[in-house]
């Protein structure tokens, strides 16, 4: 039982069941609010028709005749069983370690920089993709322009030393993530340059609008590609890591789940189960792996943190693969090949952008980096076919 007024906002409980209205009411919305506390779901598991089963609200009270009722409460139903997903300590043997990617950049050969402008390099600021004046006209009270002039009265210096902090922090790091402080001078030139002659301003735009973070970060991409167009010898292709929290650990993964899942065997896998998103594919994937003698190792990517960041259609995002499996490829125990496997389904470009990003960016600047092992990328599209797949992937490296 609660008392007055506690059921109008901030009640999220899902167990009730009975409403009681014994007061006035000021309008009817307030009525609506109530009975909508009443109407929190208890469980979310869906039947044999895959929909959720009907639950029902007992409202009484004057208030709320006006609202139409039908069916009748039933008692709860207990909830479909939990699973404890976890890392065993008794299986630390089998810990797959990986590094936190927040991106990617090149080592170049020289610390003299130069850009190079192309037709990638070129920026048109349009109010079609920013406005830079709004209406705002209530139904009540005064009509209102909101525009960007504070922001136009900033300086062009400011633009350019933004840009350029940005990009020297994004991308002009060493292997630790330390910045590069003294390569400045030479990056806010390159920056004042792209600024005077790739930027473009069309309708009521200025170039101060590149102060808003997500034009800011566009444009440090573009003045970082032109130094690297336009260096000598062959950049090197690096990870940027997380500053903070660089190495990733299936020692951390504990969490419940109602969905299906696989045993793991003890001596294969240090978490003590796989989830299966499908009803086979997941579960046959481990399987296959836990008999290959070449695999020392593997964990489904659930609740691990391991993530690929990429790029599409200029947003940024992440993947998250399916499997990564410790593989022996011929090079001994003491150096096994980490191996990030994809379990395809449908191809689409989304696929196809991650894919071709960790197979052709995250794979290769980790193994540059030199310091988390030796990885590589494959995709599975027959999971009853996987065996065959790694074992010529491996003879591939080989």
């Amino acid at each position: 039982m609660v008392s007055v007024s506690m059921l109008t906002e901030g009640w999220d409980a899902n167990t009730v069941t009975h409403i009681l209205g014994v007061r006035a009411f000021g309008t009817q919305l307030l009525c609506e609010q109530v009975v909508g506390r009443a109407l929190r779901r208890m469980d979310y598991a869906l039947n044999d028709d895959g929909c959720f089963e009907p639950e029902y609200a007992e409202v009484y009270g004057v208030p709320f005749d006006f609202i139409p009722c039908s069916g009748s409460t039933k008692g709860p139903q207990p909830g479909r069983q939990t699973t404890r997903v976890r890392a065993l300590e008794e299986r630390i043997a089998c810990e797959i370690t990986f590094p936190r990617l927040l991106g990617y950049r090149y080592d170049l050969p020289t610390q003299r920089l130069s850009a190079m402008f192309t037709e990638d390099s070129n920026l048109t600021l349009s109010t079609h993709d920013l406005p830079t004046k709004t209406e705002n006209a209530p139904i009540v009270g005064e009509t209102v322009i909101l525009t960007l002039d504070d922001l136009k009265r900033r300086r062009m210096n400011e633009v350019a030393f933004l840009l350029g902090k940005l990009t020297l922090e994004k991308y002009f790091r060493d292997d630790d993530g330390n910045d590069k402080p003294w390569l400045f001078p030479q990056v806010l030139g390159i920056t004042k340059r792209w600024l005077d002659e790739c930027v473009t301003c069309h309708d009521n735009t200025f170039p101060q609008l590149l102060l808003l973070v997500e034009w800011a970060h566009d444009a440090a991409d573009r003045v970082y590609r032109a130094i690297v167009a336009s260096s000598g010898g062959e950049p090197r292709l690096k990870p940027i890591l997380h500053p903070y929290d660089t190495l990733g650990s299936t020692r951390y993964v504990d969490f419940t789940t109602r969905r299906s899942t696989y045993d793991t065997r003890p001596d294969k896998c240090h978490v003590s189960h796989v989830v299966a998103d499908t009803g086979s594919w997941e579960q046959k994937m481990a399987e296959s792996l836990e008999e290959m003698e070449e695999v020392a190792a593997y964990v489904k990517n659930q609740n691990l943190g391991f993530t690929i960041p990429y790029t599409l259609f200029n947003e940024e995002k992440q993947y998250h693969p399916d499997f990564i499996a410790r593989v022996d490829d011929g090079r001994g125990p003491d150096d096994l090949l980490n191996l990030i496997i994809e379990v395809t389904g449908e191809r689409r470009a989304e696929k196809e952008a991650k894919v071709s990003t960790a197979r052709n960016l995250w794979a290769p600047a980790v193994n540059n980096h030199g310091g988390f092992g030796r990885w590589a990328f494959i995709e599975i599209t027959d999971p009853w076919n996987a065996q065959t797949l790694i074992r010529g992937f491996i003879g591939e490296q080989k």
